[in-house]
């Protein structure tokens, strides 16, 4: 065991509490959000460059990871591709987090005469919102609102509410019935300053490790999307969109598909592997 924790640990990963595979996650993170900050500087061509003499050119010294049907970089469409996947999975995580926020502490926390109703409404929204699946909502919302960046977000967001809400609804809960409240209460403060210092940051530490998961979530959910070409109208490079655009020429140019697959897979690789680092660091701190 020691021979193999010791293999698998560099000195300064032992010293800073992180294996060699979550640093190796934070720096597959980094090299997307560089390629998102970034794009023209690090892709060799432009992402909607077409050479029709350059169709369907495995990777090479020229193309690292080959052309598309069209000529296009491949390479340059997965870095160009980064910033509107990235894009989409931060943004809806932060709506839908802020609206899994809003609706745990509603179902969680609303007391009295004047709030039970709110509690009740809140619940049932929660409720009927995980009655769909994350993909079929969003399917539904997409349908309504029509395709686009902007739908997505939202849809993802929605999509993904229910499960901070539940867990905040929770945290809400049990942080109210803790004995640091129940202190603050004897001791006369108010509502709002009980909430501000014990209960929201007692019940959002382990909404904000579902956080960081969820964002690799949001992007698979946007790439799937974007597969049903309910994202950015071709020929944007969004990942998803060329995994659909690539799907007829597997046999024939492989290369179109696994390149942007492969980010998909390393994004959500990525952030499930840090989200546990930040549960193993949370559960033991």
């Amino acid at each position: 065991m020691a021979l193999r924790d010791g293999f698998r640990r560099s000195t300064f990963a032992r010293r800073s509490g992180l294996s060699a595979g979550e640093w190796i996650a934070l720096a597959t993170l980094g090299v997307l959000v560089a390629c998102a900050l970034a794009p023209a500087v690090l892709a060799p061509f432009p992402p909607l460059a077409v050479n029709p003499a350059d169709a369907f050119a495995p990777p090479s010294l020229a193309h690292p990871f080959g052309t598309d049907d069209s000529g296009r970089d491949v390479l340059s469409r997965v870095i160009f591709g980064a910033r509107d996947s990235l894009v989409i999975g931060a943004a809806a995580t932060l709506l839908g987090l802020g609206a899994g926020i809003a609706l745990g502490a509603l179902a969680g926390g609303s007391r009295g005469r004047v709030l039970a109703p709110l509690r009740f409404v809140a619940d049932r929204v929660i409720e009927a919102l995980f009655a769909f699946p994350g993909l079929l909502l969003a399917l539904l919302l997409i349908t309504v609102w029509g395709p686009g960046t902007a739908s997505i977000v939202v849809a993802v967001a929605i999509s993904t509410a229910p499960g901070y809400a539940r867990m905040v609804r929770g945290g809400v809960r049990q942080a109210l019935g803790s004995g640091p409240v129940e202190a603050a209460r004897l001791q006369g403060d108010r509502g709002a300053r009980v909430w501000a210092t014990l209960v929201l940051p007692e019940a959002m530490r382990p909404v904000l490790v579902l956080a960081t998961l969820g964002v690799g979530h949001a992007v698979v959910l946007a790439a799937a999307l974007g597969f049903l070409g309910l994202g950015s109208p071709p020929p944007a490079p969004e990942w998803g969109a060329m995994l659909n655009s690539g799907r007829p020429y597997l046999t024939k140019a492989w290369w179109i598909t696994f390149f942007p697959g492969a980010m998909i897979l390393a994004v959500g690789i990525a952030t499930t592997v840090i989200g546990r680092a930040f549960e193993r660091e949370r559960r033991f701190a």
